[in-house]
């Protein structure tokens, strides 16, 4: 798992294998990420937007963006998380994933930049 608080939000990412929706031999490899959002202010965020930018071990990169998370813009309440779970396909048995979330104050509605640290996807018999 890896984890970054970045302008009092922390983000924690723990990743998965999917196996059973991977297709090695045509080079489809499948993960699950679970992302754990803690808001650590004094005021309420609201999840706006994401950024991904996503580098397969054969060279390749992508970017996705797109309005909140899982179809949704979470209001996160001081104190409170939140969690979910999407996925990534893969090219190659590695690769890595980071990216950001453009926040908005609730109380004066500004909009700021909390990064997602970066984190790696790897099936599990490369980690042997």
């Amino acid at each position: 798992m890896v984890s970054k608080i970045s302008e009092g939000v922390e983000i924690n990412v723990e990743t998965f294998y999917q196996a059973d929706y991977s297709n090695p031999a045509n080079h489809e490899f499948m993960f699950a990420y679970r992302i754990n959002i803690e808001n650590h202010n004094s005021f309420a965020i609201k999840l706006l937007q994401r950024k991904w930018d996503i580098f397969d071990s054969n060279g390749q990169t992508r970017e996705v963006e797109g309005e909140g998370v899982v179809g949704m813009q979470p209001v996160i309440e001081p104190g409170k998380h939140f969690q979910y779970v999407s996925g990534c396909n893969l090219q190659t048995e590695m690769g890595r994933m980071k990216g950001a979330y453009l926040m908005e104050n609730q109380n004066d509605k500004l909009t700021f930049s909390v990064n997602i640290p970066p984190f790696e996807m790897i099936v599990p018999f490369k980690n042997n």
